[in-house]
């Protein structure tokens, strides 16, 4: 028989393991995945009625929520991969020149690293808000396209501001579908599982469920109207005017600017809510990023982090910014080296109605951020010749 005290030790103990299972194991596969699978066999209705159709269960990275949703909306999956992938192309666009990358990591089954999953940071905010974006466009697109049969053109009242001569019709759009669906796809995941209060894992779920709110918010906010004249020879005499989704690379640089001013949170003294660490600081709204947890350097390869490091990368040796060598190659230093490449040049109108250009050969000069190993020996040289 165990004696009273150990089985509490003892339940204890399951109980962490548990926690660590839910934290480091079943977090490691997310929705993301989608967007580096493809969904063309989605798009042939046939299969659905022969019964071969792909089935939800065999998707990486959703949750159990997430699978059943999928079944139900199996025609909106393709615009979900799509997001997915917008999501991912705009992160690593935006971060193309920092020390964090947005680098998908191969044989990883979270794509960008079991530490962006892992950790509460800067990093990890911004990956939820873009990906939750690109659901958001992907969907409301898609809805005006005519691809998703529970939707179609966008029904949003006459906006006010509009010249009365103008024409409110066309297809816009369906920015609000798009809006619902991906907080019902998205969120769910977060809200499937209850955690302790003051847990990690609660903070984690409450952070997440923040940016994935803030990411859609800045498609909603952004939202723009294009119009098409109408009229003789181009008089323009009338407009057709319609909603229209703003263009993506806008929504990623207000996010890249959200990122920069993110929030650190902690929890409130009940355990069951995220408030800003510095009172101080001006409490974020619902469009702004949040983080619970500091960011690791990057600076170096380390898998547990979700860091590839910063050797090889290109940088801009005049730059104080992001993309410096200084700041990029983490003090290490860079190499340089000349480079042979091709490009259009003498670029002429040929009537008609072409344009013509020859291809000419240019040399330039790249820097690269040296390696530990280098900088290391670099160090030990220079500590040698001075003695």
């Amino acid at each position: 028989m165990v004696p009273a005290l150990g089985r509490f030790k003892m339940k204890e103990t399951l109980w962490c393991l548990v926690v660590i299972c839910q934290l480091f194991i079943g977090e490691t596969s997310i929705w993301w995945n989608l967007g580096l699978q493809s969904f063309d066999a989605w798009k042939n209705s046939q299969l659905y009625i022969l019964g071969a159709q792909p089935t939800c269960n065999q998707l990486p990275g959703l949750s159990h929520g997430q699978k059943r949703m999928c079944s139900l909306y199996y025609d909106h999956m393709p615009a979900v991969s799509h997001g997915a992938k917008l999501g991912i192309q705009e992160c690593q666009y935006q971060f193309k020149g920092r020390r964090w990358n947005c680098s998908v990591v191969d044989k990883e089954d979270s794509v960008f690293g079991v530490g962006v999953i892992n950790i509460g940071s800067k990093e990890a905010g911004f990956t939820h808000a873009i990906s939750s974006a690109g659901v958001v466009f992907a969907v409301g697109r898609a809805c005006r396209q005519g691809s998703i049969s529970a939707c179609g053109c966008s029904k949003k009242k006459r906006p006010g501001e509009l010249s009365r001569d103008w024409l409110w019709g066309g297809c816009g759009d369906n920015i609000e579908y798009g809006y619902h669906f991906a907080e019902g796809f998205v969120d769910l995941r977060e809200k499937e599982k209850n955690h302790p209060r003051h847990s990690r894992s609660l903070a984690r779920t409450l952070m997440n469920l923040h940016n994935n709110e803030a990411g859609r918010k800045a498609v909603l906010q952004d939202e723009t109207v294009k119009c098409k004249c109408h009229g003789v020879s181009g008089a323009c005499s009338m407009k057709t005017c319609w909603q229209s989704l703003p263009n993506f690379r806008h929504v990623g640089n207000n996010l890249l600017d959200k990122y920069d001013g993110s929030t650190k949170v902690k929890f409130n003294h009940m355990g069951t809510r995220l408030v800003r660490e510095e009172r101080r600081l001006r409490k974020p709204t619902r469009s702004d990023l949040i983080f619970h947890e500091e960011s690791p350097d990057y600076c170096y390869p380390d898998i547990s982090v979700g860091s590839l490091g910063t050797s090889h990368r290109k940088c801009d040796k005049h730059s104080r910014g992001t993309g410096g060598c200084e700041i990029l190659c983490c003090g290490r230093g860079y190499s340089s080296y000349t480079e042979d490449y091709t490009e259009r040049c003498q670029c002429a109108f040929v009537w008609c109605c072409r344009v013509q250009c020859k291809t000419c050969k240019k040399r330039r000069t790249v820097h690269v951020c040296k390696d530990y190993s280098a900088a290391y020996r670099a160090r030990k040289y220079r500590y040698k010749y001075k003695k």
